[in-house]
């Protein structure tokens, strides 16, 4: 158990976001407040699944024994805490239990869900249809009605701009190409297009890359802190 010097601090929960080119983690009370600072470290390459839980299982090491469950947000569609796909790391995700794999390696019960999933948790009002796009190596996206997670929403992969995907026109390898100025002017015209479609009453901007953003964002438009993709991680727990 954490020592949060608190009695509702319980059940504690470690909270685990899975990036392209990050692995972070902190520890979540059972209010959704950070109880420690997070944790990171890089991404192996190769992203293979064996690689990547070893990873998470050292980072995990100062904080065994503080926490009672497990969440993980994942780059890709997670169905009942098994991968099936996972664009951004390596082809061995597809089919790989990874709540399942992960519970045995810390000895807690795991949940799994998609990271852009994870991180509108962290800060969607639960009224009415909200949405969350997330930019970091890639492009993620979640979808809420009245505060339900419409599952395996993939809009990143969708054509987007003449034989280009969502994620090849605003992912991170589009911004290290383009540049910030012109990757801001790519993001807009991202949500002009995806705003009439969905017609969220909140859409939120997140992810790694958000930071860059500096474009004029009208009212429902709104960016995250990204710490919000582990704070979310709560939810998942929730009946």
């Amino acid at each position: 158990m954490a020592k949060t010097g608190t009695a509702d601090a319980s059940p504690v929960t470690l909270a685990i976001d899975v990036g392209g080119t990050g692995l972070k983690m902190l520890l979540v009370d059972a209010k959704g407040t950070a109880l420690t600072d997070r944790l990171r470290s890089e991404t192996p390459r190769p992203a293979s699944p064996t690689a990547v839980v070893g990873a998470l299982v050292k980072l995990a090491q100062p904080l065994l024994g503080q926490f009672d469950r497990v969440s993980v947000g994942f780059p890709g569609v997670v169905v009942d805490g098994t991968i099936r796909t996972a664009p951004n790391l390596d082809g061995k995700w597809k089919a790989f239990p990874i709540a399942r794999v992960l519970g045995m390696k810390l000895s807690r019960p795991v949940r799994a869900l998609n990271d852009a999933g994870v991180q509108g948790f962290g800060v969607i009002e639960g009224k009415g249809v909200e949405m969350v796009l997330t930019f970091g190596t890639g492009m993620g996206t979640a979808l809420y009605v009245d505060g339900k997670y419409v599952p395996n929403l993939e809009l990143a992969h969708h054509p987007f701009h003449e034989t280009k995907t969502y994620e090849d026109y605003v992912g991170g390898p589009a911004f290290k190409k383009v540049g910030k100025k012109r990757w801001n002017k790519r993001v807009a015209r991202v949500i002009a297009q995806v705003d009439p479609i969905w017609n969220p009453r909140r859409l939120y901007l997140g992810g790694g890359n958000a930071k860059h953003l500096t474009l004029h964002l009208p009212k429902h438009v709104s960016v995250t802190e990204n710490v919000a993709g582990l704070l979310g991680g709560i939810a998942l727990w929730r009946e």
